[in-house]
């Protein structure tokens, strides 16, 4: 968790779903084999993938490492509306990529947005074919999940973030840094999986 450097006051976690009016959200936490195993290799060492955005650098959260998602529709399930952002963001066609949800992590409350995200874990039995919107997303990230799972590493970080003096841990994946609540949701997962 982030802690202020100018007051040494550390930001508690938000296990909480948050109060009544909480905004719902998704996020799909989507595993999937990799690009060799997908096409047919029988590699010993291949490895899953989770599949990250890094959000347009105009509107909301620019530049942020996430998972596709946001916020539900009227009557959306937490299924439906990560589903439909992941076919909106990265053009996950789930079908084609025999996607699968098998569960929901723990949901939390982001006070500053005042979401209430819930994490809806799923499976790929293919290797899906994405494409950015570029509305939306400046890259499609695809992260070893070993890079998550313990004893993965996890870089410390000081920095200046909306105006506070923060430092945090992140988790390297190539020239990203992910930190915040797609780590946070990253080392629930990273916890189950080890």
């Amino acid at each position: 968790m982030p802690i202020r450097l100018d007051t040494g006051e550390r930001r508690r976690p938000a296990i909480t779903s948050g109060p009544p009016d909480a905004i719902p959200a998704s996020v799909l936490v989507l595993i999937t084999p990799d690009r060799e195993t997908a096409v047919g290799s029988t590699a010993d060492d291949a490895d899953a993938e989770l599949i990250l955005i890094e959000r347009a650098h105009h509107g909301h959260h620019p530049g942020e490492i996430s998972f596709p998602g946001g916020r539900a529709e009227r009557d959306e399930t937490a299924e439906a509306t990560a589903l439909r952002e992941a076919a909106e963001e990265v053009g996950l066609d789930a079908a084609a990529a025999g996607v699968r949800v098998i569960g929901c992590l723990e949901t939390f409350w982001i006070p500053v947005s005042g979401y209430r995200v819930q994490p809806v874990l799923a499976v790929a039995d293919r290797w899906p074919a994405l494409q950015p919107s570029p509305d939306e997303v400046e890259a499609i990230i695809r992260a070893p999940l070993a890079a998550f799972v313990p004893p993965a590493a996890i870089q410390v970080v000081e920095t200046t973030v909306r105006g506070w003096s923060l430092r945090y841990g992140a988790y390297p994946v190539g020239e990203y840094l992910v930190w915040g609540a797609t780590a946070r949701i990253l080392g629930q997962l990273g916890a189950l999986m080890g």
